[in-house]
């Protein structure tokens, strides 16, 4: 056998080929190796490095962040708890007062839950504010979330699955009687469940009646786009109106109307993301289990989810994270009750004193916690995800 047939051997290599060429296919030469995992190191640097830069901050005191800057702690500067005891040292911050005040929201919740059948009245506690902030980010993050995920699959499911062809001239008699129940409330002072019942009564007497000689149609195309044209509206273009309705139905100030105008911003996102999902599954998984009885709600349950929850988790992820850092919507509908995290960061970025960041940042060490959390849990779903579109032989 002559020589040439042992060139790619690796004992019979030059050290330029050994250096440049790869040494079996599916690997990296070591040159290639060296530059990718210097890249990877720099932009895990460049990317780490501010969440560091906070961290080790809410553990410096006003000379080593005016003095700075100083990066290693015991080394550079000695690290401190200053800007903890801080908001911790406020009152109704210790762990007794802490404690009894998730006691009194477990009361609450369940007050609020039997209070058409039982007389509870929920109870007022002096509540920490940084514990305050907290919780009501965590209630309204996680609620809406989880509302947008849910009814954004579906929409999205649907707009994948059904074709509609829903008529323009009904579409433009839902929008009038719509704006007829917002003139009616604001300004003739009727109530708005009357209102509404009333309008939702002529819309399908109208329908009934004038729906057949419409004969312009819409397509699943069209809504999708309108969905998206919501996301596209900067959110203070609507603050106003969505004001003026809040406070003629009683929902300033309070976690129910953070988690529906949530849930309602960011639902666009969910629908376009998972549509994209849903549309690449083959159509024969569904098909097939239709011949076998199963339901549209059950196909939709025990098959498309499945397979599509590398999707369904980065798109959880995306809408929380959307959610926990909104400021906006949460700095003109609340005051006192119902504040989150952000609203506190920004207080404290508009101190009388000054930006105080050592004490800003132990809010934010705080604040970027829960989401931490949810990306590790949710990141064994991704990583671990059924490859979309493949069908069993």
């Amino acid at each position: 056998m002559s020589d040439s047939s042992f060139k790619f051997e690796q004992a019979n290599r030059s050290l330029m080929e050994r250096l440049f060429e790869p040494p079996a296919v599916g690997r990296m030469s070591p040159v290639a190796s060296v530059v990718a995992y210097s890249l990877l190191a720099f932009w895990s640097l460049f990317v780490i490095f501010p969440i560091y830069w906070v961290i080790i901050t809410a553990f410096k005191d006003a000379a080593a962040v005016n003095q700075g800057p100083f990066y290693i702690p015991f080394v550079d500067f000695q690290p401190t708890l200053d800007a903890w005891r801080v908001h911790l040292s406020d009152p109704n911050c210790d762990l007794y007062s802490i404690g009894r005040q998730l006691l009194l929201l477990g009361y609450n919740t369940l007050a609020f839950i039997v209070s058409p059948v039982a007389n509870l009245s929920p109870m007022e506690p002096q509540i920490c504010r940084v514990y305050l902030a907290f919780t009501n980010s965590l209630v309204i993050g996680v609620a809406s979330t989880a509302l947008c995920v849910a009814f954004g699959s579906m929409a999205a499911y649907a707009l994948a699955r059904v074709q509609y062809q829903p008529k323009f001239g009904n579409i433009a008699m839902f929008v009038l009687l719509t704006l007829a129940v917002i003139v009616a409330t604001s300004y003739a002072g009727i109530p708005w469940y009357m209102s509404s019942a009333v309008a939702l009564a002529l819309f399908f007497l109208l329908v009934r009646a004038l729906g057949k000689r419409f004969k312009s149609t819409l397509g699943n195309g069209d809504i999708l786009f309108w969905i998206i044209s919501q996301r596209i509206l900067p959110p203070i273009v609507v603050i106003i109106p969505i004001y003026m309705m809040f406070q003629a139905v009683g929902l300033l100030d309070t976690h129910l109307a953070l988690i529906i105008i949530y849930a309602v911003a960011n639902l666009p996102i969910v629908v376009w993301l998972m549509h994209d999902f849903f549309a690449s599954l083959p159509i024969e998984l569904e098909e097939s289990a239709q011949l076998d009885g199963s339901s549209r709600f059950g196909i939709f349950w025990d098959i498309v989810l499945p397979l599509t929850r590398p999707g369904l988790a980065a798109t959880t992820l995306l809408t929380l994270i959307l959610n926990w850092n909104e400021y906006l919507f949460a700095v003109f509908f609340t005051t006192a009750k119902a504040q989150t995290m952000p609203i506190m960061v920004a207080a404290k970025n508009a101190g009388e004193k000054g930006i105080l960041w050592w004490e800003m940042c132990a809010i934010i060490v705080v604040m970027i916690i829960p989401v931490i959390i949810m990306a590790i849990f949710l990141q064994r779903f991704i990583a671990r995800g059924v490859l979309l579109g493949a069908v069993k032989g």
